[in-house]
C-alpha cells in the first residue's frame, strides 16, 4: 500500500523570501511553486528579437519592456509569473521596494514550449485576465509561423491570429508593429 506525501503549501512572503535567493527561477501558484525549466535556442532568439524591436520602438515614451527575469504579480490571486516579455506604460508599480514584482504590466507575451504550451494558453491565461491593466496577451509558437493576440474588448477577450511572415502584429494597446518575418529571423521553422 502506498501513500501519497503531504504537499507543502508556502505562503507569498515564504516564496518571495525564497525566490530572491535562488540561483533558478519558480512561478507562484496557489500555495504551490513551480519550477521553471530552460528555454530552447530559438525560444531565446524570438523573445530577444520581440524585446530588442519593442524596446527600440519605446524608446522616448513612457513605457518599459522587461524580459524573462520580471516577475508579474497577479494581486487578486497571489500568484507570481515570469512572462517571456512585459511591457508597462505609465508609472511601472512594483509590489514593494525591491523592484523585482510588477504590477501593472499592460502587454505580456509568452513563446510557446511544448511543455508549457497549454498551460500559457489555459490556466496562465486565466490567472493573467485578472490583471486590469492588461490590454494583450501575445503566444508565439517557437515551432512555426503564429502569433495569437488576445485583446481585451470591453469586458471580453477577442482573438487575431497571424501565419505569415509577410503581416505584422499590431500591438495597439502600446503603439508598435512587429513584423512576422523580424520575430522569426533567426529561427529554422518547421
Amino acid at each position: 500500500m502506498s501513500s501519497l506525501g503531504a504537499q507543502t503549501l508556502y505562503t507569498p512572503e515564504e516564496y518571495l523570501f525564497m525566490e530572491r535567493k535562488a540561483t533558478l527561477k519558480s512561478e507562484y501558484l496557489s500555495g504551490e511553486i513551480l519550477a521553471m525549466s530552460g528555454a530552447s535556442r530559438a525560444h531565446n532568439f524570438i523573445t530577444l528579437d520581440i524585446a530588442t524591436e519593442l524596446n527600440i520602438q519605446l524608446r522616448g515614451r513612457d513605457c518599459e519592456v522587461y524580459t524573462g527575469d520580471m516577475r508579474v504579480k497577479v494581486r487578486q490571486s497571489n500568484s507570481y509569473f515570469y512572462p517571456d516579455v512585459v511591457v508597462a506604460c505609465g508609472e511601472s508599480q512594483f509590489e514593494d521596494n525591491h523592484f523585482d514584482s510588477l504590477l501593472n504590466p499592460v502587454v505580456i507575451i509568452e513563446v510557446l514550449s511544448p511543455s508549457t504550451e497549454i498551460y500559457d494558453r489555459t490556466e496562465k491565461f486565466d490567472y493573467y485576465k485578472q490583471i486590469a491593466t492588461l490590454q494583450e496577451y501575445i503566444l508565439v509558437s517557437q515551432n512555426k509561423v503564429k502569433v495569437e493576440r488576445y485583446r481585451i474588448q470591453g469586458n471580453q477577450w477577442g482573438l487575431n491570429e497571424y501565419h505569415s511572415l509577410q503581416t505584422s502584429l499590431t500591438l495597439s494597446s502600446i503603439g508598435c508593429r512587429l513584423p512576422l518575418s523580424d520575430v522569426y529571423r533567426r529561427v529554422k521553422l518547421n
